[in-house]
């Protein structure tokens, strides 16, 4: 018997042993495979030749955004599960591949695909349509623009082309500017918690949502000043561009109703009367009439055609700046500000500090430009990449701030330590005012029966608990403290703009502006696009420059590993289906996901809180933008 498990046990050994030995074999087969086409990916990247009459197709994804958002990891994580991850769109990739297309014999065309465009602030709008206008006055182009739909946003590109089109069940959406907020008092009372606000800033209102069943006055009147001013300017760009009577959008969506039954019930024929569009194609049409303007591409029986990413290939890069060819460095300040370390699409205190410390270590680099996409968050980061920048000054390296979509409370706070600050008319920004939130649910452990208690030997030992009362000393000390921030940050405002603390105050107060009303406030220097603060830069900098020649750029980016960097390769190359294996194969199985609801500042600064760190419950946040 003994014989016979032996042998059996043998067996089973030597099945395990060929069954692990094929199971390697076969990884060991499919990482080399993983290489190959990497490489050849890689390699082939950009081979393709264009040809005459190529038309260039802007497909205008997702968000528009100034850096793309997650590391390779976890985009590569994402595709690997087949996650709907949101797609975004580079500014600065649109903006490089038009000005190259005006010039490349190959283009004839540039067709707008925007109806994907879902997320975009007015800066980036501005200098989409900056874009778009110097293509048609310096190539003599055509540009056209097509949508099932257009959406407010992806209409205000098309606009701009000398061709609309709309399919003849489509519709051109425009509704106006504003947002409905959730207010959470009342909930928050029913459950038996209480946020307890510190601020400074009757203008301030990222708290109301938790304290409040609605909008105060104060902040009726500064977001109906901003979004006004914003609409007119909108709409005027789509008047001026159409050629319509100034005034006429606003008229038309007024009398919308009777003018829609007009037109019998079809939004596309009323696009067409109000001359918003200039024609009516099905997308057979539209693709004949491309390949009769262009050329005809037998391989796909379409018009002959090149994709933003594919064009971008055929984009030069203008290098690292080196000691023979100095340049600016440019570092991307976007998203919420959070203390420590954040990826791209957020702006870590310390990582964001490293990099600009990196530029001003850089002796290529003779300027920086900051460019700014930041309602803020905290204020204890935005120092801390503040004073980064001051030091850049002080080293002797010229600071130049362009703001973008939104660059207020603590992305104005980042601002400060610079020799201009360029905002585009749309900018949001201003904001200076500062808040704490504690929350308590005291009247929730009642409700639950449950009680607390224990031996400290100070008041202030544990003296954040969310299960008890908030002591009056500690809220005391909190608003102590809120102010304080309040007091600094003026005081840098004032010291900033060479004004007052007092007449600071009194543009401050937590109230948001435009950039023209930031302007006229004196809270920046003037108004621009991002190409004038680079130019301001190099001016600054005294960098020689020949008429018409652009300085030479580098954007300053944490350096990826070779690891990233074969995940970023991987994220651009391969198939789902093969990246979902290679997640699998590496072990990637879990994606973070990001927590974007308002409740989450309130949770984070409570966390911070309750680990003894009340002083850091002060925020320079702003729940700012053009919805």
């Amino acid at each position: 018997m003994k014989s016979v498990f032996s042998a059996i046990g043998w067996l089973f050994s030597k099945a395990w042993w060929l069954l692990d030995g094929t199971r390697r074999a076969l990884m060991n087969l499919f990482v080399l495979l993983l290489i190959v086409i990497v490489v050849t990916a890689l390699i082939t990247r950009g081979a393709k030749t264009l040809g005459d009459k190529t038309t260039l197709v802007l497909k205008l994804e997702g968000s528009l955004v100034e850096q793309f958002s997650g590391s390779p990891r976890e985009q590569l994580v994402a595709q690997a599960q087949g996650q709907n991850t949101p797609h975004q769109t580079r500014l600065r990739d649109v903006l490089a591949a038009l000005d190259q297309a005006a010039k490349d014999d190959k283009i004839s065309a540039v067709l707008l695909d925007v109806e994907e465009l879902h997320g975009a602030g007015l800066a980036g709008l501005h200098e989409v349509v900056a874009a778009l206008q110097r293509f048609r006055k310096v190539s003599g182009k055509p540009v056209l623009a097509y949508a099932d739909n257009y959406s407010q946003r992806s209409y205000f590109l098309a606009a701009q082309a000398g061709e609309v089109y709309l399919h003849p069940m489509g519709m051109v959406a425009l509704e106006g500017f504003g947002r409905w907020r959730t207010y959470y008092k009342d909930a928050l009372d029913r459950i038996g918690v209480t946020a307890h606000v510190m601020k400074v800033g009757t203008y301030k209102s990222f708290a109301e949502p938790y304290t409040a069943t609605g909008p105060s006055p104060a902040t009726q009147e500064a977001e109906g000043l901003v979004y006004g001013e914003l609409w007119n300017g909108f709409t005027g760009t789509i008047e001026a561009a159409r050629k319509l009577q100034a005034g006429s959008i606003a008229k038309g969506i007024e009398e919308l109703p009777q003018r829609l039954a007009a037109a019998k019930g079809d939004p596309a024929q009323l696009a067409l009367q109000e001359k918003l569009v200039d024609g009516l194609k099905t997308r057979d049409q539209m693709r004949e009439l491309l390949i009769g303007k262009g050329a005809k591409d037998e391989e796909s029986k379409s018009f002959r055609q090149v994709s933003l990413n594919q064009y971008m290939a055929y984009v030069k890069d203008a290098g690292t700046p080196n000691k023979l060819l100095p340049g600016l460095g440019i570092v991307v300040a976007e998203g919420e500000i959070v203390d420590g370390d954040a990826g791209p699409g957020r702006i870590g205190g310390d990582s964001t500090a490293r990099l600009i410390r990196k530029a001003r270590e850089d002796e290529a680099i003779k300027a920086v430009v900051l460019r700014v996409n930041s309602p803020g968050g905290s204020a204890f980061a935005s120092e801390i990449v503040r004073r980064e920048l001051e030091l850049t000054r002080q080293a002797g390296k010229p600071v130049v701030v362009s703001m973008g979509d939104v660059a207020a409370s603590g992305g104005y706070w980042i601002s400060m330590s610079s020799d201009a600050v360029i905002a585009d008319p749309g900018t949001i920004t201003g904001s200076i005012g500062v808040f704490g939130i504690l929350p308590t649910a005291e009247a929730l452990m009642d409700k639950l029966s449950l009680h607390t208690g224990g031996v400290t030997t100070t008041w202030l030992a544990g003296g954040y608990d969310p299960r008890r009362p908030l002591d009056p000393r500690l809220q005391a000390a909190v608003q102590s403290g809120v102010e304080n921030i309040y007091a600094r940050f003026t005081g840098l405002a004032a010291q900033a703009r060479k004004s007052t603390p007092e007449k600071i105050d009194a543009v401050a107060q937590g109230r948001i502006w435009t950039g023209s009303q930031a302007k006229e406030r004196g809270l920046v220097d003037r108004l621009g696009s991002f190409d004038d603060a680079v130019q301001t830069a190099a001016k600054l900098a005294k960098l020689e420059l020949k008429d018409g020649e652009k300085p030479r750029i580098v954007y300053v980016e944490r350096d990826l590993s070779r690891s990233e960097r074969l995940l970023a390769s991987l994220t651009d190359v391969m198939a789902p289906p093969l990246a979902k294996a290679v997640g699998q194969a590496l072990g990637l199985d879990d994606l973070p996901a990001p927590v974007i609801e308002e409740m989450a500042a309130l949770k984070e600064l409570s966390r911070l809180a309750a680990r003894g760190q009340w002083d850091r419950a002060a925020a320079v946040h702003c729940l700012c933008g053009v919805p």
